[in-house]
Formats: C-alpha cells, structure tokens, sequence
C-alpha cells in the first residue's frame, strides 16, 4: 500500500510544468539583457529603462520608501531593487529565475550594496503575515499560471496600510495587436491567444481593467491608469525575433504621434496601485 505522500507524487500538476517553463525562459534571457551591450553593463540597462519608461520611479515611489520594508516580486536583472536599496528601504526581492538573481545581485555588488535576494514563486511566498509595508511588482505576475494568487499573497504579506504597487498586462493593447496580425490572424487566434503563445514567456496573460479590479478584491483605494509600453510605440530594441530588413522598416516607418493621439486607450501597462486595510477584513479568495 504506499504511502500518503508517495500517492501525492503521482499527482500531475500542468500549473508546475508551466511554472518550470517559465523559469527557464527568463533563465535563458533575463528581462533587460538585450540593453546590456557588455554582460555587466548594467548601467547602461538602467539608463534605458527609465528613459524608455519615465512613469517607473513615481509609480514605485521609491523616493518616499527610506526606512520602509519593501518586497519587490520579480526583480528581473534588479534595476528597480538598486534603487530601493540606494534610497535606504529595507528591501528584499524574489524572482522565479535563478539568472535573474544572481545578476541582480552582481548588480547590487558592483553598486557596494548588499542585497537579500532569493529564488521563490509568487503564488507561494515565505514570509510571515503583514511583513511589508510596500509589495512592489512590474511586469511579473501576468507571467504567472495564477495571477489571482499572486495578488492574494502580496495581500497576505502586506501590513495593515501597506500598499501593493503592480504593473500587469492590459486588453486590448497595441503590443497585442501587432502581434495578432503577424502570428494570430492567419492562424484563426484571438488577440489573447496570440498574446498568450507570442508575448514574452509561455501563457502571458492580459487583463482590462474591469478584471483588474476583480483580482484586486480585498483592497482599498484601488488606482488603475493605463500607460503606452516600449512596445506599443515600437520604442524598444527588437529582440532576436525581430531582426529582418522588413522588421527594421517597420520600426522606422512606426506612425508613434498617430499612435498616442488616436489609440489612448490601448496601452499595454496597467499601473495599479491598492491599500490594505488599516484594519485587516477577510482576506480575498
């Protein structure tokens, strides 16, 4: 007869072969590498991102955090981290990705900081009850086979007050538009099917912002503005996957002013901000 817990490992879970499929696609290219003209060039990243997307440090507030515990889910490469660590937080950062740590701890490093880093899954987070005053999280847990769960824990770790600072995905978007008439249209896919199998890692997932406030439930003061991505523009660097002539054209020939004045409401980025009840209710489901 075997055992309960040799019976549980026969169990299939698809959620963690997806979970592993992620992680290995930002191991193998973590978020902001492409900037990075040298391996450790990570000034150069930074000074990309935040030129390429200005709303970062009002929306992270990172001026404001000095002496703040702070929770960054998703680190990436840890441009966002150094600068709660150059402000004076008490930051810890998690990501799924094993490369992405141990290059945002070389960042850190090289910046004469010490980080507390560690590998961990979003939906399953280490920490205690009301850990931190701010959970800060851009562009991660749309990556994430349960996004819902996600916000739940950062719900769960938050102090009574704290507040959640997250970026997710929007429906409809530029980004996903273009991608749906290159790889979706043809193939008989929906806008969220092609995002889904083409933007970034396996079963990246959108919202509007409709949904956004659902998977907020739990939450006071609940903010969402909607802002143009890189990508909407074609403002980034294509990546690897982008490098013909035709591709080349497109990027120069990009109508962006048409783009911003007409389609306003088709940003990619979901800026989201929530605050946790000063008197802890229920937690959400």
């Amino acid at each position: 007869m075997p055992s309960a817990r040799s019976t549980s490992n026969l169990v299939h879970d698809p959620a963690l072969d997806l979970k592993d499929r992620v992680g290995g696609f930002w191991n193998a290219d973590p978020c902001g590498t492409r900037y990075m003209g040298r391996a450790e060039d990570f000034a150069a990243h930074a000074r990309v991102r935040y030129l390429l997307e200005p709303h970062i440090p009002e929306f992270a507030g990172f001026a404001t955090a000095r002496g703040l515990r702070v929770l960054e889910i998703g680190v990436g490469t840890g441009a966002d981290y150094l600068e709660w660590l150059k402000v004076g937080a008490r930051a810890t950062g998690v990501d799924l990705s094993a490369a992405s740590i141990e290059k945002a701890r070389r960042r850190c490093a090289l910046a004469g900081y010490s980080p507390d880093l560690q590998v961990a899954d979003a939906e399953r987070l280490q920490f205690p009850d009301e850990s931190f005053d701010i959970v800060y999280s851009y562009g991660v847990m749309h990556h994430s086979p349960d996004t819902s769960k996600c916000v739940r824990e950062a719900w769960r770790i938050l102090k009574p007050g704290g507040e959640a600072r997250i970026m997710i995905y929007h429906h409809p978007s530029l980004t996903g538009a273009m991608l749906w008439l290159r790889y979706g249209l043809w193939r008989g896919k929906t806008l969220r099917g092609t995002i889904c199998e083409y933007l970034e890692s396996p079963a990246t997932k959108t919202y509007t912002k409709a949904e956004v406030h659902a998977i907020m439930e739990g939450f006071e003061e609940v903010i969402v503005r909607q802002v143009f991505s890189p990508g909407d523009l074609l403002l980034n660097k294509p990546s690897a996957r982008f490098q013909s002539q035709l591709y080349r054209l497109v990027w120069n020939l990009y109508p962006r002013i048409l783009a911003r004045r007409f389609c306003k409401t088709w940003g990619l980025f979901l800026l989201i901000s929530g605050r946790k009840p000063p008197i802890a209710k229920q937690p959400p489901r």
